[in-house]
């Protein structure tokens, strides 16, 4: 049997897992299974906890190797883990070499210690991301993502993540061009670029070139890339080439998901975002006149530490304010060794209560737009013989067509939760 790897987290994460699997398969592992964790709430560390048992009832015989962020914060948890025959780190875990570790590891007998089950080194001390081309991912899938960037130098009070990932480091824009280039001649129609801090892209890089400029470069190098698409961005670091070419090029998608976290500024200053209230409502304002059709989808945490139902409230008016459509919320989960877990915590109940009123004010925000799309024609991406995505983002019912084909369609109508046409 070959290697397995099951996904938990972000998008950036998709990308790795690909590159896990090509690796891990090299080294001449096989019956393995790896689960690539996450580590944002607590919830996510329990799910592959609760993974990483079920896969050892179903495959007895398999072995089970845990990477990614929950498991370069938490090695030695999984370690204990009596199901667990080999935690990898966030680094390690992109490099042929832990792999054909492992392979030895598990080759050379009996009873490993749990110290031993452990290759997980300092992420801080990384310092360059060394690129990797894949030849194509696995499922054929008309969407795939491309890695830019890894880390994150800033240290927002509630986010783990800079301690999963280290710190802010990015692929030489050449390398980029070439994934993509790559990519799209073995057919994947659309392209997604992610990362950890996706706008700080290039500051490791000589001449420091920005996310725009890599933008640009990709969309001027391949021309043969239908559609581009940008993944999660802070908005306060957009820098001017990539506003331009959202202005200027209709291949690059009218979607941007923002890292806007509150709506109120003393509670934004406590996070430690470098983002104001104003701030939001400027950038989303300001990317609406250059591409009026674009969608936003923001990510919002409720509940965090010191936040009052009026602050609460300056959150739930953001979503109107900013005219989203895609609302990702958080209810705030407290991190061990983060600022924020030291600070005075809201009732449980309350962070409940607030993330289902923000989820029902996305919910509504997006039929809002559902209906405002009947009656265009959209770009539309075959996904699958039942589902597509418009250049906005938003799922459309299909019937019978081609995935990976991108079709002139009518809206003609929605159910609640796809455009039909």
């Amino acid at each position: 049997m070959s290697v397995d790897v099951i996904t938990f987290g972000c998008r950036l994460n998709a990308f790795e897992s690909e590159v896990i699997a090509r690796e891990a398969e090299r080294a001449g592992l096989s019956d393995t299974v790896v689960i690539n964790s996450c580590a944002v709430t607590n919830e996510a560390v329990a799910q592959a906890r609760q993974s990483i048992r079920k896969l050892k009832r179903e495959r007895p015989g398999a072995r089970i190797v845990v990477t990614g962020c929950a498991a370069q914060t938490q090695a030695q948890m999984f370690a204990e883990m009596a199901e667990v025959d080999r935690v990898v780190g966030n680094d390690e875990k992109m490099r042929g070499d832990a792999w054909r570790e492992a392979r030895a590891a598990f080759d050379g007998g009996f009873g490993i210690e749990t110290s031993e089950k452990i290759a997980v080194a300092d992420i801080m001390a990384v310092k360059e991301m060394a690129p990797h081309l894949l030849d194509g991912f696995k499922a054929g899938l008309p969407r795939v993502f491309v890695q830019v960037q890894n880390g994150c130098d800033h240290r927002c009070t509630f986010c783990i993540i800079p301690y999963g990932r280290g710190n802010s480091r990015s692929v030489p824009m050449g390398a980029v061009v070439e994934q993509v280039r790559a990519l799209t001649e073995r057919g994947h129609a659309e392209i997604v670029l992610t990362g950890i801090d996706l706008t700080s892209y290039g500051t490791d890089l000589p001449g420091a070139p920005k996310l725009g400029q890599l933008t640009k470069q990709i969309l001027r190098h391949v021309p043969g890339l239908k559609r581009l698409r940008i993944s999660s961005i802070d908005s306060i670091e957009a820098d001017r080439d990539l506003l331009d070419v959202i202005a200027s090029d209709e291949r690059l998608m009218p979607h941007l998901h923002l890292s806007l976290q509150s709506g109120d500024d003393l509670i934004l200053k406590r996070m430690k975002r470098r983002h104001s209230r104003q701030d939001a409502i400027d950038f989303c304002a300001q990317v609406r006149r250059l591409r009026p059709d674009i969608s936003f989808g923001a990510d919002i945490i409720a509940g965090f530490p010191t936040e009052t139902e009026e602050m609460f409230a300056r959150s739930q008016d953001l979503v109107d304010e900013c005219d989203l459509t895609f609302l990702h919320v958080f209810p705030y989960s407290k991190r061990p060794g983060t600022p924020a877990a030291r600070m005075p915590q809201v009732a449980g109940q309350a962070i409940k209560s607030r993330a289902k009123r923000l989820r029902t004010a996305g919910e509504a925000a997006l039929q809002r737009r559902l209906a405002a799309e009947v009656g265009a024609t959209r770009q539309v991406l075959i996904e699958s013989a039942t589902q597509g995505r418009t250049e906005h983002f938003l799922p459309v019912a299909v019937s019978g067509e081609t995935p990976g084909v991108v079709m002139a369609l009518p809206i003609k109508g929605h159910d609640g939760a796809r455009l039909t046409v």
